[in-house]
């Protein structure tokens, strides 16, 4: 998954990467050979935790924390432009690198962490689907997790023939869920002027504020793909030397803006959907999926209430089989072997099957695994940091001072919000927020 034999360019989309690094090709068909690895990353960012993190607060807030997306999606676009630069640099992906550069102890101490945030992201995505599938076709919730663990495997079987397939099938999963938000969009008619505004202009009113705020900081820029993204780029088109990397780095980063600002806009639409349904008209408690889905029916339409759903379920089986991938590369990353897909697929699945056993509320696993996700977040980033900061090992992709100043503000912040939801969640208090 982005580093085995069969992930290896294809012979077509090899040679039209070559055409345009010799500028044969210019413009979108320069483009499209490169295109690929920030989409399979985007989906982490527009996963089932940030259904459950939105809509709770556009529901609770209105239009109030758009902010707080648009900053965490100018952090990710940074973060996975790194990424993304390190394995077109180096070769090889951020676990490996952990795993040769530092002692055994913190590489086995990282790895350890890192399962644990992929177990939760897959958490939230088999969560997702599984729902989608409740709600939509009356699918009971254990029949409907095995569905959902058997489609995300047939997903992952597309590598087989390539890494092309499979980035194809993601691309269109992407896709879908962006077009059912503009579908979405018509149907909720938001006010534009409070999106705009409240996109710009930052407020964090009180500590349940601040909690949904980490949440979605936590939902949005996503541990695991912060280590896939380099093992994406590490093999897929190699360059021959200095000039081509510096070229494959150019494309690599004008695609981790488009894909990132399509994952941007769909959060923000999800924000802003329930902001205008639910929140304008006094559904302010709307704080699981379930109830906006019956929410949204009488509001709207089961029209609207389908088109949710399918975008929740295009969600959850996407970013299910990204969440495979990633824990692939970092358990080859970080210890140096592997378990078979379907092994792994099993394993990550035993959770939710507990969960919906033992019916716990889906939509609070969800909430609090985004939460335990951005609690995990500072390791890769650090780490990410560390390396790209270094020019012995980017070479001439070494980072610039203002983007290592940029991605160590990123850092600093995400600690200092771990820290404050910590002391928030043990019960204490901030004076200036009411």
């Amino acid at each position: 998954m982005g580093v085995s034999e069969t992930s290896m360019p294809t012979s077509k989309t090899e040679l039209a990467a070559r055409s345009a690094l010799l500028k044969q090709k210019r413009g979108l068909l320069a483009m499209l050979p490169f295109i690929g690895p920030a989409f399979v990353a985007a989906v982490a960012y527009i996963d089932p935790g940030n259904y459950a993190t939105n809509i709770q607060s556009g529901s609770e807030f209105g239009y109030k924390l758009l902010w707080v997306v648009v900053v965490a999606n100018l952090m990710a676009m940074l973060i996975q432009s790194m990424s993304a630069k390190l394995g077109i640099a180096t070769g090889r992906n951020l676990p490996e690198l952990c795993r040769e550069h530092f002692p055994r102890a913190i590489s086995i101490t990282l790895w350890v962490f890192s399962e644990i945030a992929a177990m939760g992201t897959d958490l939230a995505e088999f969560l997702g689907a599984t729902l989608g599938l409740n709600l939509l076709f009356h699918i009971p919730m254990l029949v409907g997790a095995i569905i959902t663990g058997i489609a995300t495997y047939v997903i992952l079987m597309l590598d087989r023939f390539g890494f092309r397939p499979l980035e194809k099938f993601i691309i269109a999963l992407v896709l879908l869920i962006g077009i059912c938000y503009l579908a979405e969009t018509v149907l909720s008619r938001p006010a534009f002027g409070q999106v705009v505004y409240h996109s710009f202009v930052p407020w964090l009113g009180n500590s349940d504020a601040v909690l949904l705020a980490v949440g979605v900081i936590g939902a949005t820029v996503m541990p695991h793909v912060v280590y896939l993204h380099s093992g994406l780029t590490q093999k897929r088109i190699v360059p021959k030397n200095e000039q081509e990397k510096k070229l494959i780095n150019r494309f690599s980063i004008k695609e981790v803006i488009i894909a990132m600002t399509l994952a941007g806009l769909i959060n923000l639409s999800m924000m802003y959907m329930a902001a205008s349904v639910f929140h304008a008209t006094g559904h302010v408690n709307v704080a699981d999926i379930s109830t906006a889905y019956q929410t949204l029916t009488p509001l709207l339409g089961p029209a609207a209430a389908a088109v949710f759903l399918v975008s929740l379920l295009a969600s959850g089986f996407s970013s299910s089989a990204v969440g495979t991938m990633a824990g692939q590369v970092i358990m080859q990353g970080f210890v140096g072997f592997t378990i078979p897909v379907w092994v792994r697929r099993v394993v990550t699945m035993l959770p939710t099957i507990i969960i919906v056993a033992l019916n716990v509320n889906p939509t609070s696993t969800l909430v609090i695994s985004q939460v335990i996700l951005s609690l995990v977040l500072p390791m890769p980033v650090v780490t990410l940091i560390y390396f790209t900061r270094r020019k012995d090992i980017m070479g001439s992709l070494v980072n610039r001072k203002i983007t290592t100043f940029a991605a160590s503000f990123c850092a600093a912040l995400i600690v200092i919000l771990n820290l404050l939801l910590i002391y928030l969640v043990l019960g204490g208090g901030v004076p200036f927020l009411n």
